[in-house]
């Protein structure tokens, strides 16, 4: 099941929005994000969402200690495909929308999950795309090279990702790289594509330079 139903302006964004906190997973907008649902509070949340906006708004919770606090910033996505499995799993795929705070956590619903008002003032350009070409691709990619060599990951679509606009590159590197908790919530709070692009770029040199660090003291 899809929808074609595009949210372009901030009339369209909602009060309230179900909360879905994964650590180390981010959404930023016009990004996809696939996900299997599969616990019954988290499946009845998506109920919800069907019937009222399909809009999920992913955020990551506190690190450990911190008890269920989440942070303070997630992203909104709209539920772009929607499919149910045999054994009664959901397969949804979130399409990112915009970046929201956390006004008020509500109290937990009926169904299990968590909801919350939320305020998107902050966040109102995340609707429109951001058409900066000033980032320095050529960097980007070598770094991105050095990362995945040293991380043993195969790459062979390189002149496809060359070609992909910046905002798309630098947003899918940030939500799929398996950077860590604080590292995640760094790159989603970044305020602007160009202040994205350096903190990834920096933590893809970091993860490549820990990385051979490792192997070099393994031998």
């Amino acid at each position: 099941m899809t929808e074609a139903f595009q949210i372009t302006t901030a009339d369209h964004l909602p009060d309230e929005i179900v909360l879905f906190p994964l650590p180390r997973v981010i959404l930023l907008p016009r990004v996809q994000l696939p996900l299997n649902i599969f616990e019954p509070r988290y499946l009845s949340m998506v109920n919800h969402a069907m019937s009222n906006g399909r809009m999920i708004g992913m955020i990551q919770p506190k690190p450990e200690g911190a008890g269920d606090a989440t942070f303070k910033t997630g992203c909104a996505g709209r539920i772009a495909s929607f499919s149910e499995t045999d054994d009664g799993r959901y397969l949804i795929t979130l399409k990112g929308v915009c970046r929201f705070d956390v006004k008020e956590e509500l109290p937990v619903a009926q169904g299990g999950y968590r909801h919350a008002k939320a305020c998107w003032k902050n966040y109102h350009h995340d609707l429109v795309s951001d058409d900066v070409t000033d980032i320095c691709r050529d960097t980007m990619m070598t770094t991105l090279r050095q990362y995945l060599d040293k991380m043993n990951m195969f790459c062979d679509k390189w002149e496809t990702i060359r070609d992909i606009e910046c905002e798309k590159l630098i947003s899918t590197l940030s939500v799929v790289c398996p950077f860590s908790t604080e590292e995640k919530q760094a790159l989603l709070e970044a305020p602007d594509l160009p202040a994205r692009a350096k903190i990834l770029h920096a933590l893809l040199e970091i993860a490549a330079k820990e990385e051979e660090e490792c192997k070099a003291s393994c031998h």
